[in-house]
C-alpha cells in the first residue's frame, strides 16, 4: 500500500516519473540530459526535480550515474501509464475519437486521482488489456502482462504478419498509417527489404506499399503460422 504522501504526487513529479519510465524501455541509463530532452526542460530544472523524487523515495540517484525508477516509482509511473491508456481506449472506444486524437486529452485526464472514476471506466469497456495503439494497460496493482512482438523490419522476406502494436507512437505516425489504411490487425506479407536503406515492401489489401525503417522499426507484429 503506499503512503498517503507518495500517492499525493504532483502533475509534475507524475509527468517526470512517467517520462522516466518511457526512456527507460529504450535505455538502462537514463541520464539528466536525456529527461531534460524529452520535458523540454532546461538540465538544472531536471537536476532540481531529480533531487526532489529521490527525496520522496521515487528514484534513485547519483551524481554522474544513470536515473532509476524504485519499486515505489515504477509502481506509480505504471498507475499513471494506466490511466492515459485507460482514457485513450474510452475516447476511442465510447466516444468515437480516432486513434490519432486521444493523446494530448489522455494527457490531461491522467492526473485525476480517483481510482473510481478509472475502475468504472474499465468495467465499462469490459477491462480491456490495451490501449487503441496495441500498447498493455497495467492492471490496478500496476502490473503488466508481458508482450512478445517483433518489429516489422525484424521479420523475414515472404513472412505474413498481422499488427498487433506500435512503439513510440507519434500524430504523425498514426495519421500516416491512416492515410495508408493501416491498422491494428491489418495483415501484411512483406514482399521485399531493401539492403540501402532498410526499407520493406509489403502487400496488403490488394495493395503494396513501400515503408521506410523509420516506420516499419515503429510497427510491432505476429506472425501468421
Amino acid at each position: 500500500m503506499l503512503s498517503r504522501d507518495l500517492l499525493m504526487a504532483t502533475i509534475t513529479e507524475e509527468n517526470y516519473l512517467k517520462a522516466i519510465f518511457h526512456l527507460s524501455q529504450k535505455t538502462d541509463q537514463v541520464s539528466i540530459s536525456d529527461l531534460s530532452k524529452s520535458l523540454e526542460v532546461s538540465k538544472p530544472t531536471v537536476n532540481s526535480m531529480v533531487k526532489n523524487l529521490k527525496a520522496h523515495g521515487y528514484i534513485s540517484y547519483e551524481k554522474y550515474k544513470p536515473i532509476a525508477l524504485t519499486k515505489v516509482g515504477l509502481k506509480v509511473a505504471a498507475l499513471i501509464l494506466r490511466k492515459h491508456r485507460l482514457t485513450e481506449m474510452y475516447l476511442v472506444e465510447k466516444m468515437g475519437f480516432g486513434w490519432e486524437e486521444v493523446h494530448e486529452i489522455a494527457e490531461q485526464v491522467e492526473h485525476i486521482e480517483s481510482p473510481a472514476f478509472f475502475d468504472r471506466m474499465d468495467e465499462l469497456m469490459g477491462y480491456p488489456t490495451v490501449d487503441p495503439h496495441g500498447s498493455p494497460i497495467p492492471d490496478k496493482k500496476g502490473e503488466f502482462l508481458s508482450q512478445n512482438k517483433k518489429k516489422l523490419n525484424d521479420c523475414g522476406i515472404g513472412s505474413e504478419v498481422i499488427i498487433t502494436a506500435l512503439r513510440m507512437s507519434s500524430k504523425g505516425l498514426l495519421e500516416f498509417l491512416d492515410s495508408r489504411g493501416i491498422a491494428l490487425g491489418s495483415r501484411l506479407k512483406i514482399l521485399s527489404k531493401s539492403t540501402f536503406d532498410n526499407s520493406v515492401m509489403i502487400s496488403y489489401e490488394g495493395k503494396k506499399e513501400s515503408l521506410s525503417d523509420k516506420v516499419s522499426e515503429r510497427l510491432l507484429v505476429e506472425e501468421v503460422s
